[in-house]
């Protein structure tokens, strides 16, 4: 992949470098905020080199696949994103939500990586722990374990600085509003016997550590506090009252209104999820499981991040989201394997063996986009895996000790630290195999290419006539347009062509510069620079041959057109000539693709590879039955 190009691209269907409001991106994508979504090509995104997908949600998402940081740092070298695009006027009160909503994943997404770190370190030190090769007493141990609580313990100062670069507010003013109530004089004040009185007003016993909306409430606060002190506070000395008026502020309001609303919150919401979960038991984790998929495929499972985060820090474990995530994770894996084992196209095995390792070990957007999403019977076994996994694991009470997505090599998430719940892990286990197992057997069982089931559909004899079949009566031959080596869409190197956006059908290495009609038909389009030509054949079928990629950039030159627009034709007339060797000697690649443009109403059979004459049988193409 050329980075720098598929970067030049992004920012051109974005709506330019103007348009971005920020930018971050995961483990697999990168996820935009922008001022004018009205800007942005999502369908010419979806078509550059490199780009999996687009999810056009609470942000603007694209995906990427495992390449995410060489693109991410590709388009930061080619632009420079200020944060002075303004987002777009929200009228519409069903917009509230999902500014809401992308408020708080824009503030999340960077925190996500250092919180995953610390998780980890946990999590293998579990295991080091119950393998007997590290005692929890020693002092490395506590060292270490510290370490890995530290990116918990001082998340409100992680919220502070990402949510004052969101609401463009002093990032350091920031820190000192929320570095106040960590301060172990303000702890011990907090905690005090009999309660502290400030203001003539009770303090809620709070701990700080380890919250987030207290923090993110007073970054609100914060920045209208700050500019309007900003419009009223001379310039001269605005550099030194502003923070202090800020902070005398902010900080008492936080102690007794704006700390005790969100840490109130966080309970809330916590309560409300473990609320189901008490309504539903195990039943939740498993219909959660089962919808991930498409939850993640929108990114709206970054959602699920806060309330993780509260219930760890409240509970000290949790169990539900994380749980049910590695449900779902482990059974992209599975499904992607069976699609390995099943399928006869070799682009989409090497795709499905290189998700599924992704998803084993918790990444699952290339499965999700490069595989489970662009075939309906690999969804149901990947749904199938997660539902029963999901029921299995809550049914068990699995939990989570560490914020950290789940997969194969962080499946140390699940001891529990305390060595109380042993059986833990091994039910975590459990429902690992399950999901992969469930997910692998079925879509092997369910699953079929593309052309397999038109195959099938051809051998099912019918009344049509003496020795025939209602499918062969209704099928048509497309005899080559010109002589040259046939091959599968699927291998030519156009994502346009490759990924049969503009329909189904097969591909020419022509070794002749002509093109003929293929079957009887009408022209029905003759591109000005005569590199393409679209047919309408007399069975109503909609056909485009395509003469090289890219070849319209030669405006018309080395091309020779013999037909017109509207003109009948018969099958092996000549309608177009080329000078093949000048149009390589340009640098262009001559693959011919022939494309059934109409393919809700058509289907087309399978094409054997191979050298073909100007006279021999291309592809069948047969009327699609309701």
């Amino acid at each position: 992949m050329d980075y720098q190009k598929t970067a030049s691209e992004i920012l051109k269907h974005i709506g330019g470098e103007k348009n971005v409001v920020s930018l971050e991106h995961c483990s697999t994508r990168l996820r935009f905020i922008l001022a004018d979504r009205s800007k942005a090509d999502a369908d010419a995104v979806k078509k550059i080199p490199g780009v999996m997908g687009v999810a056009d949600k609470v942000q603007f998402q694209i995906i990427i696949g495992n390449s995410v940081v060489e693109v991410y740092e590709a388009i930061l070298k080619q632009a420079s994103f200020s944060g002075d695009a303004k987002a777009e006027k929200k009228s519409e009160k069903s917009n509230i939500g999902r500014t809401v909503m992308e408020f708080v994943i824009a503030v999340f997404q960077p925190i996500i990586p250092a919180i995953a770190g610390g998780g980890i370190l946990k999590a293998m030190l579990s295991l080091c722990v119950l393998i007997g090769i590290l005692d929890n007493t020693s002092t490395l141990f506590t060292i270490l374990n510290l370490l890995g609580d530290a990116p918990l313990y001082f998340l409100p100062l992680m919220v502070a600085v990402s949510a004052s670069k969101r609401l463009k507010v002093n990032s350091f003013v920031a820190l000192s509003v929320v570095g106040a109530l960590l301060l172990p004089n303000m702890t011990t004040l907090l905690s005090a016997e009999g309660g502290t009185v400030f203001l003539g007003f009770t303090l809620q016993k709070i701990a700080y550590a380890y919250q987030i909306f207290p923090a993110l409430l007073s970054m609100f606060l914060l920045a209208a506090v700050e500019r309007f002190f900003n419009k009223i506070v001379p310039k001269p000395v605005r550099i030194l009252f502003v923070p202090m008026l800020c902070l005398l502020i902010v900080v008492p309001s936080t102690l007794l209104v704006l700390g005790p609303l969100g840490y109130n919150f966080g309970t809330l919401l916590t309560s409300a999820i473990l609320f189901l979960y008490d309504k539903l038991g195990f039943i939740a984790v498993g219909l959660l499981a089962m919808v991930l998929p498409f939850c993640t495929a929108a990114g709206m499972h970054k959602a699920f991040v806060p309330y993780a985060i509260s219930s760890l820090a409240s509970m000290g474990s949790e169990l539900v989201y994380l749980p049910a995530n590695l449900a779902h994770n482990i059974s992209e894996s599975g499904a992607c394997f069976g699609v390995v084992l099943r399928t006869k196209n070799k682009e989409l095995r090497t795709t499905a063996l290189s998700a599924g390792i992704s998803a084993l070990f918790g990444i699952t957007e290339p499965a999700l986009y490069g595989v489970t999403l662009q075939n309906k019977r690999v969804t149901l076994g990947v749904m199938a895996g997660a539902l029963l996994s999901g029921l299995s694991i809550g049914f068990t009470v699995v939990r989570a000790y560490t914020i950290v997505g789940p997969g194969l090599a962080s499946m140390a998430t699940f001891i529990d630290p305390e060595g109380i719940n042993t059986m833990n892990i091994v039910w975590a286990f459990v429902g690992f195999a399950i999901a992969f197992l469930v997910a692998f057997v079925v879509t092997l069982v369910i699953f079929k290419d593309e052309n397999e089931t038109v195959e099938e559909a051809s051998k099912i004899p019918a009344e049509a006539a003496p020795g025939t079949s209602a499918a062969a009566a209704s099928e048509t031959v497309l005899y080559c347009p010109t002589a040259g080596k046939v091959i599968p869409l699927t291998e030519v190197p156009d994502e346009v062509f490759s990924q049969k956006i503009l329909g189904d059908g097969a591909a020419i290495l022509p070794e002749e510069g002509v093109v003929r009609a293929p079957a009887d038909g009408t022209i029905a389009l003759v591109a000005d620079t005569g590199h393409a030509i679209g047919m309408i054949l007399d069975n109503g079928a909609e056909l485009i041959m395509h003469v090289g990629l890219d070849t319209v950039e030669l405006g018309g030159k080395f091309f020779d057109v013999k037909t017109e627009n509207g003109k009948k034709v018969r099958r092996g007339e000549i309608l177009l000539q080329y000078d093949i060797e000048e149009i390589k000697k340009a640098g262009y690649d001559v693959t011919m693709p022939v494309i059934v443009t109409s393919g809700e109403a058509f289907e087309v059979l399978a094409a054997s590879s191979g050298s073909r004459s100007a006279a021999d049988e291309f592809y069948h193409i047969r009327r699609r039955t309701v």
